[in-house]
């Protein structure tokens, strides 16, 4: 994928409010991703639909097996698959990948770094080399200086919500833990961060407690396999109780597929900055219907555009699915890939049309 100039953005005086400070889990001071943050987020996801053959990693299906395996069975299978991943910050947790040293973690665990360490669960610690990262999924690949591992096993679908879930990294620091509960939710978006991240949307949601320490860690089924990457939480003094979400399997195999292939990853783009319709830009645009998204800016040039979207129009839905909010735009996205069309529907004033967009890669300046 080559590099593409970044477009300008159109000013718009639209403001955008900043909702919900949601903490990614990487324990003491790494900056993780949060929807109060200052970072400007565009669109652009990573797609979640797995792709065709087994990751390096190996994949499996819910439907490849029907026994499962008590909790202490899991944890054995699985623990010595997750590792912990030491930055100069603070510390986080990865799964290991393939056998020959290549280890999945979220990108926010190892930003800003190019050197790790890595702590396996036999207490083994080896220096290891961030190969790859994309910040738009949160996804990385550590290469670990050492071979002959036990890669962990994917499933290639999405888990069913009440199935069990149970969490495995270092919270806190804590090394080897072990955390269980259930499927809480699929397709998840976390209010308001699209403000500041373009990573959590369409995810899973657990009561599994997920802490601190535990980003880029494994969260496994009955059946040892790998159902998602754990990214996020919800902490208490939001007025959350065991609010836990992670990266879809599917989603984070396809990415580590391609940071392996080129180190990038892609990501469809429409070419527009969404926004939450507040009372304040309601009562600025002397909107009567308050449902739909914002469009805050649009790169000049770009999908949106061509298409003629422009700032201040508000958009309603992207071919049968009803946006409501940012993040619903961000989730739509990650479900397509650049090239595909999109049929949009928006408001501007009075009037209600519809659009075709040319969805395009994300240009690497956007990232």
């Amino acid at each position: 994928m080559t590099s593409t100039t970044r477009r300008p953005l159109r000013a718009t005086t639209v403001a955008l409010a900043l909702l919900l400070a949601v903490p990614g889990c990487t324990a003491t001071g790494v900056s993780v991703p949060t929807a109060s943050a200052p970072a400007q987020a565009q669109e652009g996801s990573a797609s979640a639909t797995a792709p065709p053959g087994s990751s390096g990693g190996g994949t499996g299906s819910a439907q490849d097996a029907d026994a499962t395996m008590s909790i202490p069975e899991i944890v054995e299978a699985v623990e010595p698959s997750v590792v912990t991943i030491f930055t100069e910050e603070g510390l986080g947790s990865g799964v290991i990948y393939t056998e020959d040293g290549l280890i999945l973690t979220n990108e926010h665990v190892i930003r800003g770094n190019e050197d790790v360490e890595v702590a396996f669960a036999d207490g083994q610690r080896v220096s290891g080399t961030v190969e790859a990262s994309d910040a738009v999924s949160d996804l990385a690949l550590v290469r670990a200086d050492r071979t002959d591992l036990p890669a962990a096993t994917f499933q290639s679908g999405l888990p069913r919500i009440g199935e069990l879930a149970v969490v495995l990294g270092s919270p806190l620091g804590f090394e080897n833990t072990a955390t269980s509960g259930i499927i809480s939710g699929l397709h998840r978006e976390i209010p308001g961060s699209a403000a500041s991240s373009q990573s959590l949307v369409d995810l899973i949601q657990t009561d599994a407690a997920i802490s601190p320490g535990n980003s880029g860690g494994a969260v496994v089924n009955g059946r040892g396999e790998i159902i998602g990457i754990s990214e996020a939480y919800i902490p208490p003094a939001q007025g959350a109780v065991a609010l836990g979400f992670a990266i879809p399997a599917p989603t984070a195999v396809e990415v580590a597929e391609e940071l392996r292939e080129d180190g990038t990853a892609e990501h469809a783009f429409m070419g527009l900055a969404p926004g939450a319709i507040t009372p304040q830009i309601a009562e600025q645009l002397n909107l009567q219907d308050t449902a739909g998204v914002a469009v805050l800016s649009v790169s000049e040039g770009g999908p949106a555009d061509d298409a003629g979207i422009r700032p201040g129009d508000i958009i309603t839905r992207i071919e049968d699915e009803d946006l409501a909010a940012p993040e619903d735009l961000l989730a739509a996205l990650r479900q397509r890939d650049p090239g595909q069309t999109v049929s949009v529907e928006l408001r501007r004033g009075s009037q209600t049309r519809t659009v075709d967009v040319g969805l395009e890669d994300r240009p690497a300046a956007d990232r």
